[in-house]
C-alpha cells in the first residue's frame, strides 16, 4: 500500500496475521467418502497441517494457529458448492472448530456499480436491486465478477479481505440441535441421492429464481 515505513509495517503485520490456503477447485465429499480416501486425500491432509489442530478424536483445540478460519470462493453457485464441501469437512472432522465459533464465511461481491467517481458493490441479484432502488437516477455501469481472481487485488482486499470493510458470517452450531445438524448434512452431501430429491422436492417452493 505505498512505500512508506508506515505502509510497510502494516503490510508486514497483515502477512504475519493472514495466511491463504488455495484450494484446487473442488474438495472431497467426506460425507460420502470413505475413510481410506479421507485418509490418503493430500489437499485435506495439508488443510489439517496448516491448522495445526488435528481432526477426529485427535482435535485439540489449543493448537488451532487461528482465530478465524474463513472459506473465501466466488459468489457463484459453483462457490457456494465448494463453501458446503468445506462446512461438510470441518463438521464432521473438526465440529470443535465450529462449536468453538472460529469457521467463517467471507462474503464477496457479485457486482461492482460504477457512478462517476463512486463505487458500490452487490453481493447477489437482491442487493443490487436494493442499490439501484436507493440511486434511481443518473447513469450507472455496473459489472459482474466472474470470480475471486477476476478481482484486482486492491478490490479483493477491500470487499473481503480487510477485516475494516469486509463482511463475514460466522458458521454456528446449536449442540441443542447436533443430531438435526447432523441429519441435515447427511441429507443434503450424503450417499443417498433420494434424500436430496426429498429435499428439493419439499422446499422447491421457497425458490423463485435459481443462478444456473
Amino acid at each position: 500500500e505505498g512505500d512508506s515505513a508506515g505502509g510497510s509495517a502494516k503490510a508486514a503485520r497483515e502477512r504475519k496475521t493472514q495466511a491463504v490456503f488455495a484450494l484446487r477447485g473442488k474438495i472431497l465429499n467426506v460425507a460420502s467418502a470413505t475413510k481410506d480416501k479421507l485418509l490418503a486425500n493430500k489437499e485435506l491432509s495439508d488443510l489439517s497441517l496448516a491448522l495445526g489442530c488435528g481432526t477426529g478424536a485427535q482435535y485439540n483445540r489449543q493448537k488451532l494457529r487461528y482465530e478465524r478460519v474463513v472459506i473465501m470462493t466466488d459468489a457463484d453457485v459453483d462457490g457456494a458448492h465448494i463453501a458446503a464441501l468445506l462446512m461438510t469437512f470441518f463438521w464432521r472432522e473438526m465440529p470443535q472448530l465450529i462449536a468453538d465459533g472460529h469457521l467463517f464465511l467471507a462474503q464477496p461481491p457479485l457486482y461492482r456499480l460504477t457512478r462517476g467517481g463512486n463505487i458500490e458493490y452487490a453481493r447477489d441479484d437482491n442487493h443490487l436491486e436494493e442499490i439501484r432502488k436507493r440511486n434511481p437516477k443518473g447513469k450507472t455501469e455496473i459489472s459482474r465478477f466472474k470470480g475471486l481472481g477476476e478481482m484486482p487485488p486492491k478490490q479483493l482486499k477491500i470487499t473481503t479481505m480487510a477485516p475494516e470493510t469486509r463482511t463475514l458470517l460466522q458458521i454456528v452450531a446449536s449442540p441443542q440441535k447436533r443430531s438435526v445438524n447432523s441429519a441435515t448434512v447427511e441429507s443434503l452431501m450424503g450417499r443417498k441421492p433420494e434424500l436430496r430429491l426429498n429435499f428439493l422436492q419439499e422446499n422447491a417452493p421457497i425458490f423463485d429464481r435459481l443462478d444456473i
